[in-house]
């Protein structure tokens, strides 16, 4: 691999260590899922330990963090052996269409329903407070409906779908 290849590829690395940290990951997520996402095959653990300098037990640790999250997949070994190896998910949009999924909506929907209970607890009420709670429970609603279209499309779908309303 060219120096300049090597430079490219640390400083993708060293973006998604921030990234992991942005989202409540440690830096090491960030570099295991780099170290993964650049590996021409599936990792082992002790593969992993030699590419990042981290200790084994973190690796371990973060693995289960990364597989949970279905940002990396756990793989047999070839010819049946018993090391687990592990390869990133490449396709982004599809992790971002599993956390729009299991938090986005989920928190959408939360907020959602205490505005409309704060709406109810106010009756006929009229005045500043109504108004705002009506307008962000409105802004929630159609947060909600840019959410739900987002996460059923694929990516290439949703660009169409922007491409012919921008017409």
């Amino acid at each position: 691999m060219s120096e300049d290849a090597e430079i490219a590829r640390e400083r993708v690395i060293e973006s998604l260590e921030q990234s992991a940290e942005v989202y409540g990951l440690s830096r090491s997520a960030g570099r295991l899922y780099g170290a993964l996402y650049f590996a021409d095959e599936p990792l082992s653990i002790p593969e992993l330990v030699d590419r990042t300098g981290y200790a084994k037990s973190t690796v371990s640790n973060v693995t289960r963090t990364l597989s949970r999250l279905g940002l990396i997949h756990r793989r047999s070994s070839d010819g049946g052996g018993r090391r687990v190896r592990f390869a990133a998910e490449r396709e982004i949009w599809y992790i971002l269409q599993d956390v729009f999924r299991q938090y986005v909506q989920r928190e959408l929907q939360t907020t959602h329903r205490t505005l409309r209970r704060a709406e109810r607890g106010l009756g006929e009420a009229d005045g500043v407070e109504a108004e705002r709670i009506r307008e962000l429970r409105e802004t929630y609603e159609d947060l909600q409906e840019v959410v739900e279209l987002a996460s059923g499309l694929s990516a290439a779908e949703l660009r169409d779908a922007l491409e012919s309303h921008e017409r």
